[in-house]
């Protein structure tokens, strides 16, 4: 990836996507680590903002990098079909990309998936198919299945494209925020956070770049740690945005490279982010999204991430039974 080609796809995304409004979050902004704390705190120096990519269509900052690869794959030639192996909030984006473009989806979703999302990408006139306890299982499903019937894979962890989607994230923020210390970023896959740093660190080299996992979910943790592609057995969380266990070789290195630290939440304090943000801030935030406010509310000013801090609110899909639980909290 280069910063020109950031460029380039930041004008052609600028046709389909709105810039996602940066608030501040006058409640992060005036807490010290405590969930339940709402009283302000004068020696707190810190500004805290939510990037609000949930504003963006399907719900998610995900369709930036779906509507990116697929219309530059488009671009190269003709697609008869595009697949993609997802947990939900992919699948929606490319769902929706698809509609946009005019190519037909299959999605291929874990049993049992967020029933928001599946919904979502059902309504945007994709197929689904729902297979495998994770999105690991699906994966290898959609390989097996875009091979044999001629379809373009869009692989949300791997695709050369895709990245430059998410990248875009970065010159808006630093456009509205030029004093932006640090960016904390929910960690998945890894796209987001891969694109992310890049253009960041091309436009203000001295940032920092903070990645979230869920402690259910540490596989790029792990690897982060210890130099290496290190996957677990199991991914299961609450958010499901976050549920992968088998890392990119690949992507690990660009994870080293340019992340100063990455950290980890647990499924309490993903819920009590989901329940800060609805309370404190009005805004409603799925446990991948708010994974971010949950890294600031239990690290924050200890951490020494400094004076202008964003967290990027990644998705609202929540489901109901999410949305209950951290009602009831």
């Amino acid at each position: 990836m280069t910063f020109a080609e950031v460029r380039t796809a930041r004008a052609l995304l600028e046709r389909y996507l709105p810039v996602t409004s940066l608030r501040r979050a006058n409640s992060l902004s005036t807490t010290r680590n405590s969930h339940s704390s709402t009283k302000p705190s004068p020696a707190d120096p810190s500004r805290v903002f939510l990037k609000m990519e949930s504003e963006l269509p399907t719900g998610s900052f995900k369709p930036r990098g779906a509507v990116y690869a697929l219309a530059v794959n488009l671009a190269r030639g003709p697609i008869r079909e595009v697949v993609a192996s997802s947990t939900g909030n992919h699948g929606a984006a490319v769902a929706y990309a698809a509609q946009l473009l005019g190519v037909p989806a299959r999605i291929f979703l874990p049993e049992n998936p967020n029933p928001v999302k599946r919904a979502r990408i059902l309504a945007l006139g994709a197929e689904v198919v729902e297979v495998g306890v994770d999105s690991a299982a699906g994966y290898l499903v959609a390989v097996e299945y875009a091979a044999s019937n001629g379809a373009f894979f869009l692989n949300d962890g791997t695709d050369p494209d895709l990245l430059h989607g998410p990248a875009v994230i970065a010159c808006e923020i630093i456009e509205q925020l030029p004093e932006v210390e640090t960016l904390i970023v929910p960690m998945g896959d890894t796209a987001l956070i891969r694109g992310v740093a890049f253009a960041a660190k091309h436009l203000k080299p001295a940032i920092r770049i903070v990645g979230v996992q869920a402690e259910q979910a540490p596989s790029y943790y792990l690897s982060w740690k210890a130099g290496k592609a290190t996957p677990t057995e199991t991914c299961v969380t609450i958010a499901d945005g976050l549920a992968t266990r088998t890392p990119e070789e690949a992507n690990v290195a660009t994870v080293r490279e340019l992340v100063e630290d990455v950290v980890l939440v647990s499924e309490v304090e993903l819920l009590g982010a989901v329940r800060w943000l609805m309370r404190h801030e009005d805004v409603v935030a799925e446990p991948a999204g708010a994974a971010a406010t949950a890294a600031w509310l239990r690290y924050g000013v200890a951490a020494g991430w400094g004076a202008s801090v964003v967290c990027l609110m990644t998705g609202g899909n929540v489901s109901d039974e999410i949305r209950f639980a951290a009602a009831r909290g």
